[in-house]
């Protein structure tokens, strides 16, 4: 299992690489050419610079310079950066002796080899240096527990301990058999005290090292973690749980297994999605809301008594509650909070009535995108009093809470939108929602994004 911050801290080193490499080149050729560093390149050197960053590039992928950077020992890292560095050299020698014409001289080249060669090791040896001195470099670190006082349980939970830039911190171990202090460990409970723990300290991971043969109990577990809301880590022998849906993966050196996929929980592919969510949101509010929401307001008022916006509690991300932004489309009434709106509801106003057939009355929530609230793409959020009677009802439904929820939904666009008359339609809105959570991309996020405005467009029997 790759770390969440794993990706983040490869293109860190990506950038910090590269600007090296660009600012050596930079200073090399107004040093070698007595051109002010601020001034204008020509387009010559800019298609050289061109070619000598891709041939880093092919050199660095060469000894796999960029890869577990987080975990790779120091003397391999430091080993793949010189590696890298040799061949570099020698491949700039080529290219200027097959291309004598090249705009850059072979004095301003040596110069930069030479400082590129000094400067970019430098930099490896002090992220080195921090990574060996256990700094945190600025990570948000995620609170665990780990079930089971066995050799793996102990090992992960100093392992963790011992290197915070990983994001983890072990608040302690549950077992039933081991008291007071393990190997340096603490141990906070029995197994069955963990999951009240969790919810008094607000810890959402777990790490499972329970023997094998209690392989019926992890599993019982793995369910309660889903109806908690907990994310659950397995660290058995794979054997016994070969039948399971299950992702394998390593953290660090251990071999663990989750439930489930989750690419949002990379780092970086949550900064991507964050990008996304703001860019788009941004566009909207200036573009569509700036002149929608008074125009809007003034119909809205005229239509009927109230307030141009209705505030609703929702259940956000991790579960934590949040004001939703919708345009008004009902009468003021004191069943709002609690009763869902159904086919030709008497609470709904005329002019709500084609806000909800369109989807525009949705539009508000970019305001709760940019507030960081809301995703553009997610989940929808329930009610809270859904959220308590759902979470009953149907199992691993506050998985979903996991994601920020969106304004719309791989779930919505498939259909399961609307009023939720049988628990069966709201089983198969969770169902997608969790294949959601388990395939999530990009791309996915922007074919949804178009598949809810064809839907708009073409309207929708579910909306009203």
């Amino acid at each position: 299992m790759t770390q969440k911050y794993n990706t983040y801290f490869k293109w860190v080193n990506l950038f910090i690489d590269y600007l090296i490499l660009n600012g050596a080149l930079l200073f090399a050729v107004a040093l070698d050419s007595n051109i002010p560093l601020a001034s204008p390149i020509s387009e010559g050197y800019k298609l050289e610079f061109l070619l000598l960053n891709l041939c880093w590039f092919y050199c660095a992928r060469l000894f796999g310079l960029y890869s577990n950077i987080l975990n790779r020992s120091a003397l391999s890292t430091m080993k793949a950066t010189i590696l890298a560095l040799v061949v570099y050299v020698m491949v700039i020698y080529v290219l200027n002796l097959a291309f004598p014409s090249l705009v850059l001289t072979f004095s301003s080249l040596s110069f930069f080899q030479v400082l590129f060669a000094i400067l970019l090791p430098t930099w490896k040896f002090y992220f080195l240096a921090l990574r060996r001195a256990n700094r945190k470099f600025g990570v948000d670190c995620t609170q665990v527990v780990v079930l089971g006082a066995s050799r793996a349980g102990v090992e992960i939970s100093k392992f963790f301990n011992s290197n915070p830039q990983l994001g983890y911190k072990v608040e302690g171990i549950f077992d039933d058999t081991a008291a007071g202090v393990v190997d340096g460990q603490t141990i906070l409970g029995t197994v069955a005290d963990c999951f009240n723990y969790m919810k008094a300290t607000g810890i959402s991971e777990v790490y499972c090292a329970l023997p094998n043969k209690e392989v019926c109990r992890i599993k019982a577990l793995m369910q309660e973690a889903d109806k908690q809301m907990v994310r659950f880590r397995v660290m058995p022998d794979i054997n016994d749980f070969i039948e399971l849906n299950v992702y394998t993966g390593k953290n660090g050196k251990f071999p663990v297994l989750a439930p489930r996929v989750e690419p949002l929980e990379n780092k970086f592919n949550e900064i991507r999605k964050r990008l996304f969510d703001v860019s788009f949101s941004l566009l909207v509010v200036v573009f569509l809301l700036s002149w929608l929401i008074p125009l809007l307001g003034l119909i809205i008022k005229w239509n009927s008594a109230g307030p141009v916006f209705f505030k609703q509690l929702r259940s956000g991300k991790d579960n934590k509650p949040f004001f939703c932004f919708k345009f008004r489309t009902m009468t003021v009434n004191a069943e709002a909070d609690n009763k869902q709106t159904q086919k030709n509801d008497a609470r709904v106003t005329k002019v709500g009535a084609f806000l909800r057939k369109t989807s525009i009355d949705e539009l508000p929530q970019f305001i709760n995108v940019l507030l960081g609230d809301m995703s553009v793409v997610g989940p929808r959020p329930h009610m809270l009093k859904h959220t308590e009677d759902y979470s009953v009802l149907i199992d691993k439904y506050m998985v979903r809470q996991f994601l920020t929820p969106g304004i719309t939904g791989w779930a919505q666009v498939n259909g399961f939108r609307g009023e939720t008359k049988e628990t069966e339609a709201m089983s198969k809105r969770v169902e997608a929602d969790l294949w959601y959570l388990e395939n999530w991309s990009l791309l996915l996020d922007i074919r949804i994004v178009f598949l809810t405005i064809w839907q708009a467009i073409k309207g929708n029997e579910n909306a009203y």
